[in-house]
């Protein structure tokens, strides 16, 4: 069986080109984005099976499906949870939550085989992902300040932090502890405005004051009042930045 990838994350795509290589699956290529992929669809012959990231830097994939009728049978994967609880639940759909597991790749496979895919089943899954914006993105976050509760708005956020082995919330205002990890916020946050830009930093896109070229081919952030240490976006993640920002 032959498969193709497409896949922002590079870390990603490479592991999972590893797991299908051990289910004797040949990867005829690994695409990052939809001009890739539509370009690659209208110059080569389709593969047994497309394993698809839902979110891709330069849009949804499904701008792909408008364009390219697709034979494949087609995996979809996503690195949000909440996606799969509302946008997975009808038939005709096969997926996989990342970090992909190998028995879990196994079984979406298998699935995936007998999968008699329509039309409407991705016309379903569109809907729900374009509504998932709208009902699912945290708008506000309560941080505790001494025996208070107070509400800040997601848009008074400038970033969130790690720091020994506590989660920070930075806004204009003051820096608060939030009972979250990193990990687990970005599912929590609309990535059109918030961007994790290396393992310790998710970052809102109109905190960002300067953007300044950096040593081996990184970025380095200067935000409206954060200066307590550098922010630098680290070289796997520059290329989706600079998407994201556009």
């Amino acid at each position: 069986m032959t498969a193709l990838i497409i896949e922002d994350e590079l870390p990603s795509a490479r592991r999972l080109e590893r797991l299908l290589n051990g289910f004797d699956i040949q990867v005829l290529g690994n695409l990052t984005s939809i001009k890739a992929s539509i370009s690659w669809f209208q110059n080569n012959q389709q593969t047994d099976i497309l394993f698809l990231d839902i979110q891709l830097a330069d849009g949804l994939c499904f701008e792909i499906l408008e364009i390219i009728n697709i034979s494949s049978k087609i995996i979809f994967t996503t690195a949000f949870p909440k996606y799969s609880i509302k946008a997975f639940d009808f038939d005709g759909i096969s997926y996989l939550l990342k970090p992909i597991n190998e028995e879990k790749l196994k079984l979406a496979i298998e699935k995936a085989k007998q999968l008699h895919q329509k039309d409407k089943s991705y016309e379903q899954l569109k809907k729900a992902l374009q509504d998932f914006e709208t009902e699912v993105y945290k708008t506000s976050f309560t941080v505790k300040v001494g025996n208070k509760i107070k509400i800040i708005a997601a848009d008074d956020v400038e970033l969130f932090y790690s720091f020994e082995n506590a989660t920070f919330l930075k806004s204009k205002e003051g820096n608060y502890i939030i009972n979250q990890s990193l990990t687990s916020l970005e599912s929590d946050l609309n990535p059109k405005f918030f961007f994790r830009v290396n393992r310790t930093f998710i970052v809102h896109i109109n905190a960002i004051k300067d953007i300044i070229s950096y040593t081996n081919s990184r970025l380095k952030l200067v935000l409206e009042t954060y200066n307590d240490q550098e922010i630098i976006v680290s070289r796997e993640r520059v290329k989706k930045f600079k998407n994201w920002i556009d």
